[in-house]
């Protein structure tokens, strides 16, 4: 029997002949789903059997106890079920959203894993990456995630590098970074499934254009965030974001772009407002913010992945920039994430 929830009506129609049984899509949503992500993943399926009025499309809640899911805006969403087995032509998207390593157990760990040496084909959706990573699913894969959370993925899975890209598909893998890139994502399966015009139909009713590719990256270019199109200002910067573990000394960035150290800190004052050394500290001190939230390691860790051998030190500017010790911040987030 036809379940009419995947039939919505609609006003706007496109003829599409198609008597295939329909593509089935499981989102399991673990705790803290960013619900704009999800729902950017949903629509589009939606969407495309409202304008077709046919069952091109099914999707299934799935949680890991069956429960509703408390998105990270506090709303919950009811799922239609626990983890139960897929079928072997299934597509599974893992959804996630903030505090992304403790969202998972070893038990959704081991479900993943099972569903993939079944046959379904396996997905994530803005920071699902970490369930899939320790699942051992994106091994030798091209792979994305929300930028936001990359540093944290980094320190915990340090052979795995994500793109940084809005979605990326690889033999079968999609990913996205979440938001909007979903809905990105979701159109390009459906142009695979259902062909070019169907897609594009789906994106106009979404108000949605698309950005061509997966390619596009998730944030602006280093030249929008500095204001600037600098060339040397700009390569300055990416060499610090790429070294803040290990820093640069001023002089070998001023060496690395063939320009005076008294050059690079005129830059810096003209476009920055800042020393080029201010600058770079920031960068540290943001990923360690970073870092604080999105992990468990220790403070000392945390130190030293973002560039300070003295973890006293590096407290005490943590404390100077965000107001809070770094131990007394985690401990504010731990008591929010278990309270009731």
């Amino acid at each position: 029997m036809q379940d009419n929830r995947f039939l919505p009506k609609g006003a706007a129609t496109v003829r599409f002949d198609s008597d295939a049984p329909p593509k089935k899509f499981h989102f399991l949503l673990l705790p803290k789903t960013t619900m704009l992500a999800f729902s950017a993943a949903i629509e589009p399926l939606r969407i495309a059997n409202q304008l077709t009025q046919k069952p091109l499309f099914e999707w299934h809640a799935l949680s890991p106890d069956g429960l509703p899911v408390t998105c990270s805006n506090g709303i919950s969403i009811q799922v239609d079920s626990g983890l139960v087995d897929l079928d072997r032509n299934a597509s599974l998207f893992v959804c996630a959203g903030t505090e992304p390593a403790q969202s998972y157990d070893s038990r959704v760990v081991s479900w993943i894993s099972r569903q993939k040496a079944h046959g379904a084909s396996i997905g994530s959706i803005c920071t699902g990456a970490f369930a899939l990573a320790a699942a051992g699913v994106l091994t030798g894969r091209r792979f994305t995630l929300h930028w936001e959370n990359a540093p944290g993925f980094s320190e915990l899975f340090p052979c795995f590098e994500p793109t940084g890209n809005f979605y990326e598909s690889d033999r079968g893998l999609y990913t996205c970074g979440g938001g909007h890139a979903a809905t990105d994502m979701m159109l390009e399966i459906i142009e695979d499934h259902c062909g070019t015009h169907l897609a594009s139909c789906v994106a106009d009713m979404c108000l949605h254009k698309r950005p061509g590719a997966g390619m596009s990256r998730q944030i602006s270019p280093v030249s929008s965030m500095l204001g600037c199109r600098n060339q040397n200002l700009i390569r300055a910067v990416r060499l610090m974001q790429a070294n803040l573990e290990e820093p640069l000394d001023m002089d070998g960035i001023a060496a690395a772009l063939a320009v005076s150290r008294r050059q690079l800190e005129r830059l810096f004052q003209k476009y920055v407002g800042q020393s080029p050394w201010q600058f770079y500290f920031g960068l540290r001190l943001e990923r360690a913010f970073s870092l604080l939230n999105e992990t468990d390691l220790s403070v000392r860790e945390i130190a030293m992945a973002s560039g300070f051998e003295n973890a006293s030190y590096f407290s005490r500017q943590f404390k100077r920039k965000f107001d809070r010790s770094p131990h007394s911040f985690r401990k504010s987030w731990s008591l929010r994430s278990s309270a009731p």
